[in-house]
């Protein structure tokens, strides 16, 4: 295939490149751009930390002011007088100095001094809030509230004393449920166990709860403690109003990630276990931006940035020493969108002026790449047509570069050895056969080499030899592999092929004298040879055989050919080793089947040769169908896959009876089961005539006639014997039992014999559990001569049901029992020598055949072989079984087996309970199923007219059963429609 090209003065390629000039330009000012943009966000982002931090010092700052003062007022208060106050009014004389302190200290909530005896007095400004409204309930014109505890003689006046805004005093009211003894206080222990201010954690307030902290410290020389009450609320009035931006967020959380306050607030007080309210933790609240902050590694005097819900964040953690206290944390984040809201702004402007800059220049660049990459785009179909297999069209392409031309015809060499390469690869793939594999592999391989002689050797490995397959000297194929030696791996190193393996070259020359020598064949001219060796070999490196291929010296392979055809061998040895194992896999399974079949037939000495003559005779019928020109069959035919499936079905189709019992299958009279049991029987007459013999002779001791007695005794003997003869032909099962001979039987069953042994010792465990179901008797017992006892009734297993509704489809009456070994119900039967239980079993082979064949997990083309293997006990009416399918519902070749398996049956002569009919007695037999739909009409007539049923007479009857059978009489039925 040679490519069709504009022919045109050309030009080098390299003149083409300034149409990329501009597009260079583009890109030089894309990497300014991007330049710009990154040192822009570096700017900001730094830019937005330093105001982050400088926000978070300022708030430190103040909040740490905030607890000085508490702590300066609480140093002041522990110099005052009221330390030292033990009555009321001389704490009330201390009023103005506290009023002062919480007038010029507004964040202050409460000035309170605790005494060692348990007094307390406490001094709050009036807030009118709900909570305190409810506890205080003041009067009119209430500004100031003292709280008071005083400890006389033992017992606890609590009072509150309401002041207006001039410090008059308006109400004083006594509250004997205000109790409450300041020691057992945190803040109090902690100022006494401590020298100077101490700061406790937040808290729930007694009086207000409220959350605050307390600054305390013991008066000097005293054992009062004074307190200074800053509520949290206070602190986050202080920290929102230096808050950077409308969008910041805070926290203020204690040393172990208590949060005391946020942004919105205080949060929600935890209560623990005991009922006490805490601080809730860090990990304890919700929401976006606090899961976010969980997770950042931030610590003390460190700033970060955080991205949430596509925003940026600039995040500072502070930490706040706290006077007498564990340190505090003050972690603040702003956005840096409000925190940087001009620069991004201008910086946004200058990104979208170089984004239109940039959209112009990379407009103008594709408009000059498109000039310039005209061809590439052809060649990109031209390559997209190869990457689709369609070889329909020659490449073409206009062009006028040098370089684009040479790829060009480079592409089309290449679109000629990939077609060249996937028709032989389809060809070895889409050979099944093994043998036809063979002849295609040195064929294909001899063209694709231009070589006249190939010769195909097969390694086997177990005897170490290179054994000729397939040998072929232009386009003859020679079937005489025995003229060319088989070659040992290890003794023929002389062998041209085998020095080709040894010393791992392609090829080497040889003289006329060697080829002549080596591979017979017989060349005159020229005076050299190339010998080219194609090791094949599986995915694991083993070798699986070598191609070897003759060329003339003047011919000898190019190197490009020998690259072609040994990337080609590859494909080759793939296909060889998957259809050798294909191969090896069928013979494996053929003598698994074989095995199988075998060990059901050897299994019983009576149905030997059933597995073996059934495929043969259904095969000869399928074959009689693909060859009939007229009738239904006319265009019936079997692929090779399908003669394959028939095949195991067919050998396959009585598998289920490995789960049948030898008894029950070689049954040949009623009584048998592992063994006959008419022994038994047998010895019971015995018994019955010894008790006659004893009884005459018992008669003539006591005085009776003797020849009376020994004619009586002759009567009896006489009558035991034909009642036994009777049963011994009931026993075989031969005649139809009639009602009289019904009643005969149960008559002799109520004859008595005498047992004196124990029948429940020395017996099996299963035996002994049948009996104990009735009590046993006390000896010695007379029991029938026949009899149907519990013991002989064998219960079916829950595994032995086959439920209406089965994932099978089976419709089949399952008998109430297992086995019913009953003497007068066996003896019973009818027909033949089967009792329904036993019947049951020998169909419910079928049963088997199906389940164990769907279990396995057959490929796509043998998919059927179930169907086919379990059908031939149906009936074309519906009445067959296990599935009682309908002749419309079962395959052609289900219907053939059906009629193999029904004359093989017929004429068998190794059936313990039957002899094998005549030729003639099978096909009146087989006509009458016919009559009564049970097997196919026109199989059957196909069965006559071809002469299948002569030609598997004269090769598997006896020849005394071959008898003359006039067909005519039974193709003049008139067909029925399928």
């Amino acid at each position: 295939m040679r490519s069709q090209l504009q022919k045109s003065k050309h030009i080098p390629f390299h003149l083409h490149l300034g149409y990329f000039f501009v597009g260079l330009m583009v890109l030089f000012a894309g990497v300014t751009t991007w330049f710009f943009q990154n040192s822009t966000e570096k700017i900001l982002m730094l830019n937005a930390q330093n105001r982050v931090n400088n926000f978070a010092k300022v708030a430190t700052d103040h909040l740490d002011n905030l607890y000085r003062n508490a702590a300066v007022t609480a140093e002041l208060m522990a110099d005052q007088r009221i330390v030292r106050a033990t009555t009321l009014e001389q704490r009330l004389d201390s009023m103005p100095y506290l009023l002062t302190a919480l007038r010029t200290r507004p964040t202050l909530a409460a000035v309170y001094v605790g005494y060692p005896n348990g007094d307390f007095f406490l001094l709050r400004p009036w807030r009118n809030e709900a909570a305190l409204i409810q506890r205080f309930n003041p009067p009119k014109n209430t500004a100031w509230i003292a709280q008071s505890i005083e400890v006389i003689n033992g017992h606890l006046i609590g009072r509150y004393l309401f002041f207006d805004q001039n410090a008059h005093l308006i109400e004083n009211r006594i509250k004997p449920d205000y109790q409450f003894d300041p020691r057992s206080r945190t803040w109090f222990k902690a100022a006494q166990s401590h020298v100077g201010v101490q700061s406790s954690l937040p808290y729930v307030f007694y009086t207000t709860d409220k959350a605050g902290v307390t600054i305390s410290m013991a008066a000097n020389q005293q054992s009062a403690v004074v307190g200074v009450d800053v509520r949290l609320e206070t602190i986050e009035a202080v920290l929102s109003y230096y808050q950077e931006t409308p969008g910041s967020k805070f926290l203020l959380m204690t040393a172990d990630t208590g949060v005391m306050l946020m942004q919105d607030g205080l949060p929600n007080m935890q209560r623990t276990e005991q009922g006490q309210l805490r601080l809730p933790l860090l990990a304890e609240l919700k929401g976006d931006w606090l899961n976010q902050l969980k997770d950042l590694p931030l610590a003390a005097g460190t700033s970060i940035t955080m991205t949430t819900q596509g925003e940026q964040w600039a995040v500072s953690a502070k930490s706040i020493a706290v006077l007498g206290g564990a340190s505090l944390q003050l972690w603040l984040a702003s956005p840096h969108s409000e925190l940087l809201g001009p620069a991004i702004e201008i910086r946004n402007r200058a990104l979208v002026i170089s984004a239109l800059l940039l959209v112009l220049g990379v407009s103008l660049a594709l408009w000059l790449a498109r000039m310039a990459s005209r061809p590439l785009i052809q060649l990109n179909s031209e390559a997209q047509r190869i990457a689709r297999f369609d070889f329909s069209e020659p490449i073409q392409v206009e062009a006028r570069i040098t370089e684009i031309i040479a790829l060009a015809k480079s592409m089309d060499q290449m679109k000629g050895t990939i077609e060249d390469f996937l028709h032989l690869s389809n060809a070895l793939a889409a050979e099944t056969n093994f043998q036809r594999l063979l002849v295609l592999i040195v064929s294909e391989m001899r063209k694709a080499a231009l070589a006249p002689c190939g010769i195909l050797y097969l390694a086997e490995p177990k005897q170490g030899t290179l054994e000729v397959v397939q040998a072929q000297n232009n386009d003859q194929i020679r079937e005489a592999f025995g003229e060319l030696a088989t070659l040992k791996l290890e003794a023929d190193q002389t062998h041209p092929v085998l020095q080709l393996l040894q010393q791992q070259v392609s090829s080497i020359l040889l003289t006329p004298e060697q080829v002549q020598l080596y591979f017979n064949f017989v060349i005159a001219e020229p005076a050299a040879y190339q010998l080219v060796g194609l090791p094949l070999k599986d995915k694991s490196g083993q070798l699986l055989g070598v191609l070897a291929l003759l060329l003339t010296a003047e011919e000898a392979i190019t190197a490009k050919r020998l690259s072609f055809v040994t990337a080609l061998s590859g494909t080759a040895a793939v296909a060889l080793n998957t259809q050798r194992l294909i191969e090896e896999q069928k013979v494996l399974l053929e003598a698994f089947i074989q095995l199988l079949a075998g060990a059901i037939d050897a299994k019983s000495p009576y149905t030997g040769g059933h597995c073996q003559r059934v495929p043969e005779l259904t095969k000869m019928l399928a074959n009689a169908a693909c060859q009939t020109t007229i009738g239904p069959y006319a265009d019936f035919n079997l692929t090779e896959t399908e003669r394959e499936a028939l095949h195991i079905a067919c050998w396959l189709h009585d598998c289920g009876k490995v789960t049948t019992p030898e008894y029950v299958v070689d049954k040949a009279t009623k009584l048998e089961t592992l063994y006959d049991r008419l022994h038994e029987v047998r010895m019971r007459f015995e018994v019955l005539k010894r008790d006659a013999q004893i009884q005459a002779l018992q008669a003539q001791i006591e005085g009776a006639d003797p020849q009376q007695s020994a004619m009586q005794l002759a009567q009896a003997l006489a009558q035991l014997d034909d009642d036994f003869a009777f049963i011994a032909q009931c026993n075989q099962g031969g005649e139809f039992m009639a009602e009289d001979k019904i009643v005969r039987l149960n008559a002799i069953a109520q004859r008595q014999w005498l047992r004196t042994l124990d029948d429940r010792i020395g017996i099996s465990h299963e035996e002994n559990s049948r009996k104990a179901r009735e009590p046993a008797a006390e000896l010695p017992v007379f029991e029938s001569l026949l009899a149907d006892k519990v013991e002989h009734q064998f219960t079916r297993s829950p595994r032995e049901q086959m439920p209406a509704i089965n994932p099978w489809g089976f419709q089949l009456k399952v008998p109430e029992l297992l086995y019913n070994r009953g003497e007068i119900y066996n003896l019973s039967v009818a027909r033949g020598t089967l009792s329904e239980e036993e019947r049951y079993k020998i169909n419910e082979h079928i049963v088997q055949t199906i389940i164990m064949l769907e279990k396995l997990p057959f490929p796509r083309h043998l998919q059927q072989v179930p169907e086919i293997a379990g059908g031939h006990h149906e009936k074309m009416d519906g009445t067959g079984y296990p599935r009682k399918l309908t002749q419309q519902q079962m395959s052609p070749l289900a219907r053939m087996m059906a009629i193999a398996d029904i004359f093989e049956a017929l004429t068998a002569v190794d059936r313990p309970y039957k002899k094998g009919k005549l030729l003639s007695e099978a096909i009146r037999i087989m006509q009458s199923m016919v009559e009564n739909q049970h097997i196919d009409r026109e199989l059957f007539q196909l069965f006559l007219t071809s002469g299948v049923y002569l030609k598997y007479a004269k090769q598997f009857m006896q020849a005394e059963q071959i008898d003359a059978v006039a067909i005519e009489a039974y193709l003049s039925t008139p067909v029925s429609s399928a």
